[in-house]
């Protein structure tokens, strides 16, 4: 099969998306055997390093399967959609909903596992906040509103990593970049300087203090009015 010989840089991404190409085309149905590694790297003009690296990649998307002693198998026309690329896709409304169920327990683990070194990166996270919340009557650019999203964001993740729980941390992280654009978007839709006179800092603060202080109920409660006022405004923007 013809496959043309790859130009250098970066092999591996331009391999997998090459032979990709020719599983989701059809030029290999399911059940297919692929030709074995020395072969495909020849056509590709690459070595095998770089068509084992891409076999894995088309592995990890549900592509390919290799069987011990048989070959490397075509076993889907389509790539599976990962977690990341679901949330890309998703309805900003919907990710906020998925968040609050998992923002709001962090909120209460938080309260309970603070250690100092949390308080301390809490309290600079909302002072930082505060510093690049919009002013009434001041200037505001595209870049302002991102630097505030990004404070508001990266208070959010202090409150979850205050929670120590990997799994929280790491599944917060996955609904980062779909909430910062919708969170970016909103901004730029609304005149947030005066959506709300504090823009959240009373309930932000009220999270803040919560959570220092030791006060589970407290710290959920506040996290989950803050984040269903957000929501209210997503959903009618």
């Amino acid at each position: 099969m013809a496959l043309g010989e790859l130009q250098p840089s970066p092999l591996v991404e331009q391999a997998t998306r090459t032979l990709r190409e020719q599983i989701t085309g059809g030029a290999w149905p399911v059940g297919t055997k692929l030709p074995a590694e020395t072969a495909l790297a020849k056509t590709l003009g690459v070595g095998r390093s770089t068509v084992r690296e891409a076999l894995r990649a088309l592995a990890g998307g549900g592509l390919v399967q290799a069987r011990q002693g048989s070959g490397v198998f075509v076993i889907a026309a389509s790539p599976v959609e990962d977690w990341a690329s679901r949330l890309r896709r998703a309805a900003i409304a919907d990710v906020y909903e998925v968040r609050m169920l998992v923002e709001v327990e962090a909120a209460r683990l938080a309260a309970r596992r603070r250690t100092p070194a949390d308080a301390d990166a809490l309290r600079a996270a909302l002072a930082r906040r505060r510093d690049l919340a919009p002013r009434p009557g001041g200037p505001w650019t595209t870049s302002s509103g991102v630097a505030f999203v990004d404070a508001d964001v990266a208070l959010h993740a202090a409150v979850v990593a205050a929670a120590h729980n990997p799994v929280l941390t790491d599944l917060f992280a996955e609904f980062v970049p779909a909430m910062r654009q919708g969170l970016i978007d909103l901004v730029d839709l609304l005149d947030v300087r005066t959506m709300e006179a504090d823009h959240g800092d009373e309930a932000h603060t009220t999270l803040v203090n919560a959570v220092i202080t030791g006060a589970p109920d407290t710290a959920a409660q506040a996290l989950h009015d803050e984040l269903h006022r957000t929501l209210s405004h997503l959903r009618t923007r």
